[in-house]
């Protein structure tokens, strides 16, 4: 019997596995491309690195204590109501003054002494288990435009708060989320199209509504025309990249970081990556990456029931769409944008709760191969 509970609880490892080498990765690629600007601005060439290490440590045993969780306890409605409430709470704490922390002109963090913490992270995973409890328990509401307004008052809310910080990166991959979680939980096509072409207009809309925005989607066509200035950034990223060429300069080696490339290690550390590893080590990490969506999505196309297949979806798509984003702005093929590589880019909030997410998607997979194996000695 003992054995046989063993096997029951085994789960997809290879996700927790995956997480932690390009989590600690992360960690190195923070202090390649960060301790010049670290020593220079605050006299510690590991300023950045510690507080990415930190992260890590933090993040690890986070990732263990949720893969042993019991997420289905999240599913109830007093659970799930303070999952969405207490992230958009503290989305509008940010705005409150002394307690909000400023930076480039963005309010995006809470202060609470020497710890920071960026909301909008948790805002996301807030709404994925939001979302989630309720269109499980309403499928057939859900196929009309009514009973999908929860989760669409509940996304709205989010992305609008996100977007007064100001931070149109993270409104979009709200966005695009909320698109995703309504498209999973089966909404009839013609709801979906209502919902998703308002939302492709609204881009262009709030672009506009911005100069700034409109300077970065000019730099974006042409970065060239402003290269001290809009452009800047972009043309560097594409130096970064460049100069990698097939194998990379080799660690620590990179010429951008010294000052070049700003935010080179948050936003643009890939372009950090590229030039240090080059094409095949961004080629390698991708594959990784890529290896851990499709774990994700196989966990969600195996879960016993439609809450787990849901959440394994949306814990899967918060990590594709930034990761994709940020690839395509560093390659420039979208405009410029502030939007971190998740597990890499420096940032504790987003390191620990994106490794505590990937315990729970591990935990969703050890659940689905324990119904599994139920179904299959109930049939014999």
């Amino acid at each position: 019997m003992g054995q046989e509970r063993k096997k029951t609880n085994k789960g997809d490892i290879s996700i927790l596995i995956v997480t932690a080498i390009l989590s600690a990765f992360g960690v190195l690629a923070v202090y390649s491309a960060s301790y010049y600007a670290a020593q220079t601005q605050y006299g510690d060439a590991f300023y950045f690195m510690k507080k990415q290490l930190l992260g890590f440590l933090v993040g690890l045993p986070a990732m263990i204590l949720t893969a042993r969780l019991d997420y289905t306890k999240l599913k109830g409605k007093k659970m799930r109501y303070i999952c969405l409430l207490v992230p958009i709470i503290l989305l509008a704490l940010v705005f409150v003054p002394g307690v909000g922390k400023s930076n480039y002109g963005a309010t995006r963090w809470i202060g609470i002494g020497p710890i920071t913490i960026q909301p909008s992270e948790l805002a996301k995973y807030g709404f994925v288990l939001f979302a989630s409890a309720y269109m499980s328990e309403n499928m057939e509401k859900l196929r009309t435009f009514k009973g999908a307004l929860p989760v669409l008052i509940a996304g709205g809310i989010v992305c609008v708060l996100i977007l007064l910080e100001p931070n149109m990166s993270v409104t979009m991959c709200m966005g695009f989320l909320m698109l995703c979680m309504l498209f999973a939980g089966g909404m009839k096509l013609k709801y979906f199209l209502m919902i998703f072409f308002p939302l492709l207009i609204a881009v262009p809309v709030l672009i506009i509504a911005e100069p700034y925005r409109l300077l970065r989607l000019s730099a974006f066509l042409d970065p060239w025309a402003s290269p001290k200035e809009e452009g800047y950034q972009l043309i560097q990223s594409l130096y970064a990249l460049g100069n990698g060429g097939w194998f990379g300069t080799g660690l620590f080696r990179s010429r951008q970081k010294y000052r070049f490339l700003p935010f080179a290690e948050s936003d643009f550390i890939l372009s950090i990556i590229g030039e240090e590893f080059g094409f095949v080590g961004i080629l390698a990490l991708f594959l990784l990456c890529g290896f851990l969506i499709y774990r994700g999505i196989r966990t969600a196309a195996r879960a016993d029931d439609f809450f787990s297949f849901l959440l394994a979806v949306g814990i899967t798509m918060v990590y594709a769409i930034q990761t994709v984003l940020n690839a395509l702005v560093v390659s420039g093929a979208i405009p410029p944008t502030g939007l971190p590589l998740p597990l890499i880019s420096s940032g504790n909030t987003s390191l620990i709760i994106t490794m505590a997410s990937m315990g729970v998607l591990y935990s969703i997979s050890a659940r689905s191969n324990g119904g599994a194996r139920k179904k299959r000695k109930g049939t014999k």
